[in-house]
């Protein structure tokens, strides 16, 4: 009889623990401790309940209930067993503000190493007004700036969303991707603002196959940024401003950079940004290529350089300027660029003496210039664009104030060095 009983016993905890392994678990951090009172630290919890979901047999969440959770810099590391859904719902996230309080450069909060991650809610608030006034790296770009916190850093995820997330005045940038496959972004809020320096919305790089999809951000540099190593990303039905535009590079700053293969960005809308599209490597660059870019139906609402290829970007006076990018741009198009340009110059394409641009086409621009003083132009240097449809102004071409095909107009001084952005980034 007794046999029969621990037999018995024995199959039910085998059965129970079969049924949990099948089910995955759910862990909430208020059971692993957190008070969510927007006081107390809860990063011991959210490390606890991380660690339970992480080992998790089958697919898991990490659930946080509606509150204020004062967290400080921590991270949500993999490998894991299973898929895990970090549930943030109506939570919110509070950083310190003390950039001293962050001991590595990961960041705030960091996901890494993890696959099929879902990420989905919350609000993340970065609290960075204090940080943005000793932020330096706009003018002092050799390596002694300070080195300021991301809000969220996905660092190394496959096969991962990121929806429904919100991020508030970060530090420094505010979502950073790095060396990510497979990611997609959906529906993502960003505010700062335009006044808080490389406070980017979105920064991929070294990543293959992200895709943003809804995004509106609100922020004091690039509202989305690519570096080296970008390949296979679209980035969709974004709304930009204020910010710095959706910006290609810089490129070249560094030695050994990756390739850039393959980035469309469409249906997105732009509103008093300082750029629109744009694409700027450093001079005296080492060599390197970008090509597959490509920019369709993008509305510009009062934008400084709706379209931009900048090869003689230089901040601050901190580079070569005599000495030619050897960054090749290839395949380059602008379709169905239309609105309206805060300066002059609605297009700027300046490509480098060294390595000109190769396929570069133009269709169905149409940007008017608002000022008093004329009808917007172009300009262009060491490029031959391709031109289709109706564009207007017009491009490369002498009489409309650009230059013709691609050469600089005779006499004409050389295009002063780009001041209008911080510091490069760097994946």
């Amino acid at each position: 009889m007794g046999s029969k009983v621990i037999q018995a016993a024995l199959i039910f905890f085998y059965v129970a623990y079969l049924v949990a392994t099948v089910q995955g678990v759910e862990v909430s951090v208020k059971k692993s401790g957190a008070k969510g009172d927007g006081k107390c630290d809860d990063a011991p919890a959210f490390k606890k309940a991380w660690g339970e979901v992480c080992k998790a047999a089958a697919p898991s969440t990490l659930k946080v209930p509606a509150g204020k959770y004062m967290v400080g810099q921590i991270g949500f590391l993999g490998p894991c067993k299973s898929a895990i859904t970090f549930d943030a719902g109506d939570a919110t996230f509070i950083a310190p503000t003390d950039p001293t309080a962050f001991k590595t450069k990961d960041g705030w909060i960091l996901f890494s190493m993890v696959k099929d991650l879902t990420v989905t809610g919350g609000t993340f608030d970065g609290r960075g007004s204090a940080a943005w006034k000793i932020n330096n790296c706009n003018k002092n770009f050799n390596g002694n700036c300070k080195n300021l916190p991301i809000n969220l850093n996905f660092g190394t995820l496959t096969n991962g969303v990121v929806k429904g997330v919100t991020s508030v005045d970060s530090k420094f940038f505010h979502m950073n991707v790095i060396q990510a496959k497979n990611l997609t972004l959906s529906k993502i809020t960003i505010k700062a603002p335009g006044d808080s320096a490389n406070t980017d919305g979105i920064h991929i790089g070294r990543s293959h196959g992200v895709t943003v999809d809804g995004a509106e951000i609100k922020t004091g540099d690039d509202c989305i940024s690519f570096g080296d190593g970008c390949q296979n990303v679209t980035v969709e039905n974004v709304k930009c401003g204020p910010g710095h535009g959706i910006s290609i590079g810089s490129l070249g700053r560094y030695p050994n950079e990756q390739p850039v293969m393959g980035v469309t960005v469409k249906h997105c809308k732009l509103s008093n940004t300082l750029n629109g599209v744009r694409i700027k490597t450093w001079p005296a660059s080492p060599n390197g290529v970008a090509s597959g870019m490509h920019f369709e139906d993008v509305k510009m609402d009062n934008v400084s350089n709706p379209i931009l290829i900048d090869q003689q970007y230089c901040p601050w006076n901190q580079c070569k300027t005599g000495v030619p990018s050897k960054i090749k741009i290839n395949d380059v198009s602008f379709k169905e660029i239309t609105g309206t340009s805060a300066t002059k110059v609605a297009v700027k394409l300046l490509c480098s003496s060294g390595v000109p641009c190769n396929k570069v086409v133009l269709s169905g621009v149409k940007l008017e210039y608002k000022g008093t003083n004329g009808s917007a132009i172009s300009e262009c240097d060491n490029v031959k664009p391709t031109l289709s449809g109706k564009n207007s102004p017009a491009i490369c071409d002498a009489s409309k104030g650009g230059a013709p095909e691609g050469a600089p107009a005779p006499g004409a001084p050389a295009p002063a060095p780009k001041k209008d952005a911080p510091a490069p980034k760097k994946a």
